[in-house]
């Protein structure tokens, strides 16, 4: 074999590769092996669904969610334990531990389903009666001293009652339990939300100040990439927090006091009139960038939907004639 490639011994050959290697030139290998036959392709036979639909507007491939049987009974019995009060479904539960106490009194005149006390069925009197309704709150509660015993068609009315009895009790409770919970979550949103009041409030006059420091680079003919840059920031930021006073006055469900609606309303009202005239400051070869355009449109809109026509609620004539002015103010920005 190695006669055939030119080499008398393995030192040569060894030596040859070694040449190869050290010229880079690329080392060939023959194979007689026959070339592997192709695979089919496991994908090739795979259907092909329908084809996908652009849906601008969002209605191509929607559709009403559909809920088992038990789902649909399931929501409809929390709808049913929601929408009843504390109190109504304790009156339910003695309800049930007084209907069913009565059926075991009933079943005292039929002999064989009735209540067995000390070994003798509980009489049809008063003393029976009384029996009967003890029996019942017992196993309403699931205690069941076991002093009385249910027989024959009692046993049906025990078991159906304690099934009864406990899911009310339970309903019960989780009603105390989740009226606390919501007074917790009262809080918490109570206090986060004025939270978020003092931030709004915060965040303008940074607003003002930075704008004002614009200004002060406009008067002293600083570069307009700089004067760009910071006013675009600002601008950013004046534009997040006017939302947000836009969805306090359109929100129905925020309560906000008087005296802090209208120390907001009066910042933004001044950091509107400081943005106008600081526009108007710039110098004409001032060019907004596409950024800047954007952002103050976005201004110009939300600043014309705050109005003492516009909201949806009814405010006193101070914080009325702060809306206003944060309207009038918008038309100079464009």
């Amino acid at each position: 074999m190695l006669h055939e490639l030119g080499y008398s011994n393995v030192r040569d050959y060894r030596g040859g590769i070694a040449d190869w290697v050290e010229s880079g030139s690329p080392i060939e290998t023959v194979s007689d092996a026959p070339p592997p036959e192709p695979q089919p392709d496991p994908y090739a036979t795979m259907p092909i669904g329908p084809p996908l639909e652009d849906s601008p507007n969002g209605v191509v491939g929607r559709g009403p969610a559909v809920l088992s049987r038990m789902g649909r009974f399931d929501k409809s019995m929390l709808d049913l334990v929601q929408q009843r009060s504390t109190m109504q479904l304790f009156l339910i539960w003695i309800g049930t531990i007084l209907l069913s106490g009565s059926c075991f009194w009933v079943g005292a005149f039929m002999g064989e389903h009735g209540l067995i006390e000390a070994g003798q069925p509980i009489g049809a009197d008063l003393k029976g009666f009384g029996s009967a309704l003890y029996f019942s709150f017992v196993t309403a509660t699931s205690i069941g001293y076991g002093d009385i015993v249910p027989v024959g068609g009692a046993r049906v009315i025990a078991v159906i009652e304690a099934i009864t009895a406990l899911l009310i009790f339970g309903a019960v409770v989780a009603k105390f339990v989740s009226h606390r919970q919501d007074e917790l979550m009262s809080e918490i949103h109570r206090v986060t939300f004025e939270d978020r009041l003092d931030r709004i409030e915060t965040n303008l006059h940074m607003v003002i100040s930075e704008l004002l420091a614009i200004t002060a680079m406009s008067e002293t003919k600083a570069p307009l990439n700089r004067v760009t840059t910071r006013l675009e920031s600002a601008v950013i930021l004046f534009s997040g927090e006017l939302r947000t006073t836009r969805d306090l006055l359109y929100q129905p469900r925020l309560v906000v006091e008087e005296g802090v609606l209208a120390a907001i309303l009066a910042t933004l009202a001044s950091a509107m009139n400081v943005l106008a005239e600081l526009l108007a400051l710039l110098p004409a070869e001032f060019s907004r960038s596409q950024p800047l355009t954007i952002t103050l449109n976005r201004v110009t809109g939300l600043a014309e939907e705050i109005c003492g026509e516009c909201v949806p609620h009814t405010y006193t004539p101070r914080l009325v004639f702060w809306m206003d002015q944060i309207q009038a103010t918008a038309q100079r920005i464009k």
